[in-house]
């Protein structure tokens, strides 16, 4: 089990680490972190626009997040000319409704829960956590070509 880089984030009830992920509209993952789990999400997202925007070029123009890439992310996505559009259900709305958006990232992250590797934190350290999460996702789409 993991010693290093892990943390405790009480809202979401996590122990150990938190996984980031970036997808297309397909929910093939383009760019994975791994961090800590007392780290929030939005700060500790910047570090996946330098990646996104080496893969995706000037193709890139809308990314889809939740409320918690709300601030610190939005406004460093705005720096690149990028808009930040936060995929919620209306303010109107009650009880469980699914929203697209996040129903496609949620999908991708069903995906890898298919792997004994990921499931648990088995790696000690983040860079090897997030080279399973990339060799996962090619397996995926290997059995669907």
């Amino acid at each position: 089990m993991i010693c290093e880089y892990r943390g405790l984030d009480a809202n979401k009830r996590v122990n150990g680490r938190k996984r980031q992920f970036v997808v297309d509209t397909q929910g093939r993952l383009w760019v994975a972190d791994v961090h800590a789990a007392n780290q929030a999400e939005g700060p500790a997202a910047i570090v996946l626009i330098g990646d996104v925007l080496w893969r995706a070029g000037e193709r890139l123009k809308k990314v889809y997040g939740d409320q918690s890439y709300n601030g610190v992310f939005a406004k460093a996505l705005a720096d690149w000319d990028i808009t930040f559009e936060k995929a919620s259900r209306a303010e109107s709305t009650r009880g469980f409704v699914p929203v697209a958006k996040r129903w496609v990232v949620e999908r991708t992250i069903a995906w890898t829960n298919f792997f004994r590797r990921i499931v648990k934190d088995y790696e000690y350290t983040l860079s090897s956590s997030a080279n399973w999460l990339y060799l996962a996702n090619i397996q995926l789409m290997l059995q669907r070509i």
